[in-house]
């Protein structure tokens, strides 16, 4: 290998650095989600409210990350990627301590929405600051970092949560955010780099309203699906609206061009297109087995919620252990093989849950459990990766929003759809033989959406041929604004 070669292979310390001190700030926001989900029962008991207004907890929450995320891209050109960062940061230091003091379930709901704010806009800011940072040299490498912990959170989150409920005041799982939003607020206000020059841009006004609150109907009914079923009336017409709403922003934008709120010209660009639907069926694999794996541990074999947490952990393991060498081929071979090879690892550890019982053994389940991560994270690595391949830095602030869209789609049509598929089989089921044909079959679909995975990686481009080549100097400068328009992608 040549000098020039070796020298390609090295991250520049400076990226590792924005990597670093980005993940501290993003940790908050992507284990609170899934601790919360956990302490449905507790906070409905303790706040004397209903299962159906504390589910609300999550999903004001979801639905603020839906409007807030179309609005990054605009808001990073006019505010500046570390100021916009550290704001939103900010927020969401503020919403997690006013959750942790809430007096009832409405205060606890709306503070909800507050941290819902913060965290949409720092989700895909966080990619855009790493993917502009690096340049575009050893994408796969940094993301391998950067996806560990959004891989880690529904994991871990669950045994976080279950120890907290167990031993201490549910309001502790919000504090828990506390330290890792001062220290991530700290650590940008001194190593993040400075911004460059701004942009006074208008905000495409209609562009939002359509494309906010399109999702807004989208994942407000996916979410509602899962207790009455997609033909359900809370279901059906805030899909139907929502549906609408989405058909009319992308008309809409494609009226306007550049000026749109979202460049929809780079799902022309096929290594962003071909990973974002791929994005949105790991979406499903993900999200959509970790609502059936607590409920299989804890209602088929009785388990607490906490020790369910620690049954999963094999998963994250496996992530870990694949998420660096995936990082590392996918900047030196195919995305196409390497996606079709995760889903294959994935669906291969899927198949004992779609025969397990309530007394099939614990240690073969982990074991497939570690099996199920090692594919998740040889999934996960490239397609992020791969979405931004070929893009000029001015394009990856659209691309981080399209892709993140994909990802948080996908994650609630999975949960929504095995949610229908496992409540139909549990208001049926008067034996445990029942109940357990029923989490057998949703664990079988959740196989097929996975086996639909590989076989759509076919789809993916071959190895690019600017895979290992950064971006011209001036396009990969560290100031992070960039006031010269996307290129048309091709």
């Amino acid at each position: 290998m040549s000098k020039a070669q070796i020298e390609s292979t090295v991250v520049d310390p400076a990226v590792w650095r924005t990597v670093w001190v980005v993940l501290v700030g993003a940790l908050a926001v992507l284990f609170d989600t899934t601790i919360v989900a956990v302490a449905l029962h507790t906070l409905s008991t303790d706040l004397r409210a209903p299962i159906s207004t504390i589910q609300w907890v999550t999903t004001g929450y979801l639905l603020a990350l839906a409007v807030v995320i179309p609005i990054t891209g605009w808001a990073q050109r006019v505010l500046g990627a570390k100021r916009l960062w550290m704001i939103a940061l900010a927020i969401f230091l503020v919403g997690s301590i006013l959750s942790s003091l809430a007096w009832s379930a409405g205060s606890l709901i709306a503070f909800r929405v507050v941290q819902g704010i913060g965290g949409g806009v720092m989700m895909p800011l966080m990619s855009t600051l790493v993917m502009q940072a690096a340049g575009g040299k050893n994408l796969g490498r940094v993301m391998s970092v950067v996806s560990l912990p959004a891989v880690l959170g529904p994991i871990l989150g669950p045994v976080i949560g279950g120890f907290i409920l167990q031993n201490l005041h549910w309001s502790w799982m919000f504090w828990v955010n506390v330290p890792f939003c001062v220290a991530g607020l700290i650590l940008a206000a001194v190593f993040m780099p400075a911004d460059g020059p701004v942009t006074r841009a208008p905000l495409d006004v209609a562009g939002f309203v359509l494309m906010a609150f399109g999702l807004v109907g989208v994942l407000w009914g996916l979410s509602n699906a899962g207790s009455g079923g997609f033909g359900h009336a809370e279901a059906l017409w805030p899909l139907l609206a929502g549906a609408a709403l989405l058909a009319a922003f992308v008309a809409w934008a494609q009226r306007r061009g550049q000026k749109a709120l979202l460049d929809l010209r780079l799902l022309k660009h096929w290594p962003l297109a071909s990973s974002s639907l791929l994005l949105f069926l790991s979406g499903i694999t993900l999200y959509g087995a970790m609502l059936l794996l607590p409920l299989y541990f804890q209602q088929l074999r009785g388990l607490t919620p906490l020790m369910a947490g620690v049954l999963l952990i094999p998963q994250g393991v496996g992530t870990f252990l694949s998420r660096s060498v995936a990082g590392r081929l996918s900047d030196t071979m195919s995305a196409r093989w390497l996606a079709m090879a995760g889903f294959a690892v994935v669906a291969l550890g899927t198949v004992p849950f779609a025969f397990a019982t309530g007394q099939t053994s614990e240690m073969w389940l982990m074991a497939a459990l570690l099996v199920r991560g090692v594919g998740l994270g040889a999934v996960t690595v490239p397609l992020m990766a791969l979405g931004f391949r070929g893009l000029p830095r001015s394009d990856v602030p659209d691309a981080s929003i399209i892709t993140r869209i994909a990802s948080q789609v996908g994650g609630s049509f999975g949960s929504a759809v095995l949610a229908v598929i496992l409540t139909g089989a549990m208001a049926t089921a008067t034996t445990t033989a029942a109940l357990t044909r029923g989490f057998q079959q949703s664990f079988a679909w959740t196989m097929g959406f996975t086996v639909t995975g590989m076989l759509i990686s076919l789809a993916l481009p071959g190895r690019l041929p600017d895979q290992d080549r950064p971006l011209p100097q001036a396009a990969a400068a560290t100031d992070i604004e960039d006031p010269q328009p996307a290129t048309e992608p091709g």
